[in-house]
């Protein structure tokens, strides 16, 4: 029989210290790939599905949120009145550590405001304007170069045993899609995300996709598995999500609750030094790891780095 993929390489995992989460993930995915245990997963259901803000690379400040910054000025000329409401204001203030934990669909109604109108491909030459010229305020690089070496090995490490790897993030779809390939090795088809309603406009040629303000759907919280029934049609067997405002409870106990529990990872962020340090006021998501025997990550013990230096440096993103 041939030996699993897992199996060849000497540490498929080397930004991971070893511990009992590394162990944890590499015991998982051997059963899930050994024909003939009882935790092997047919390759047509390894679906693996990652959050993406705060799970993937870093939520301080809110990268979509950065990204709004620019629009929304410019909508502020033609309306003063967005000034003195929120979420405007804050977002205009520069408060952006708040969006992290703002319902997701005021955030989605910002972007309907700024963006309204819009064809997809300019919304898409907007996006990639940002990611060129953006930089993070702490460590003045590109977001996209910012994504974390672990979780990039660990989304490796699942494709290379035969795992689909999913964004399913509360971030807006057609965001996330520009970028998603190049950051994380993740196709446009593979992303879940909150999203606006668009129209089929074909008034002159050529014909185009024009972004409404309506939001259609918020991928947070409950609407986490929802979404991704509704894009993949298969219940994960892996998920990943972090703590911060309780957005990725629901897709983990998803994950959990399955004629074979699939495998649930937290990131805990614990380490001020090297990125942030921030629980959730109420505890809910580590509440509910320890409630579901979920792995929990804590950046600080069981991340032996967080960057990959390399990739800052170069922007070299795929996987």
């Amino acid at each position: 029989m041939a030996m699993p993929l897992h199996a060849l390489a000497a540490d498929a995992l080397p930004s991971w210290n070893e511990g009992p989460v590394k162990q944890a993930i590499i015991d998982f995915v051997t059963r899930a790939t050994t024909k003939g245990g009882a935790g092997f997963v047919p390759p047509e259901a390894r679906i693996a599905t990652f959050d993406n803000d705060g799970t993937l690379w870093p939520e301080q400040p809110l990268v979509q949120g950065a990204f709004m910054l620019k629009p929304l000025r410019s909508r502020v000329k033609e309306d003063p009145s967005l000034a003195k409401r929120q979420p405007f204001k804050a977002i205009l203030e520069g408060d952006l550590s708040e969006l992290s934990t703002m319902d997701k669909s005021k955030l989605m109604k910002v972007l309907g405001v700024t963006h309204a109108g819009m064809t997809e491909e300019a919304f898409i030459r907007e996006v990639r304007a940002f990611f060129q010229h953006a930089r993070h305020p702490r460590w003045n690089v590109p977001y996209n170069q910012l994504a974390y070496a672990p979780m990039l090995e660990l989304l490796r490490y699942l494709r290379a045993n035969g795992f689909q790897t999913w964004l399913a993030s509360a971030g807006g779809i057609d965001f996330m899609r520009v970028i998603s390939e190049e950051t994380y090795g993740i196709p446009p088809q593979q992303v879940i995300g909150s999203q606006l309603k668009k129209t089929f406009d074909d008034a002159h040629a050529p014909s185009v996709l024009r972004r409404e303000a309506r939001v259609a759907h918020v991928n947070d919280k409950a609407g986490k598995p929802v979404g991704i029934d509704e894009h993949i049609g298969r219940r994960p067997v892996f998920a990943a999500g972090n703590v911060r405002s309780g957005g990725d409870i629901q897709m983990l106990q998803y994950t959990r609750k399955r004629p074979r529990p699939g495998f649930a990872l937290l990131i805990h962020h614990d380490d001020a030094a090297r990125e942030f340090a921030y629980e959730e006021k109420d505890g809910a998501s580590l509440k509910a790891a320890r409630e579901g025997d979920w792995a929990v990550v804590s950046m600080k013990r069981d991340w032996r780095r967080i960057f990959d230096e390399t990739r800052a440096r170069t922007g070299n993103g795929r996987g």
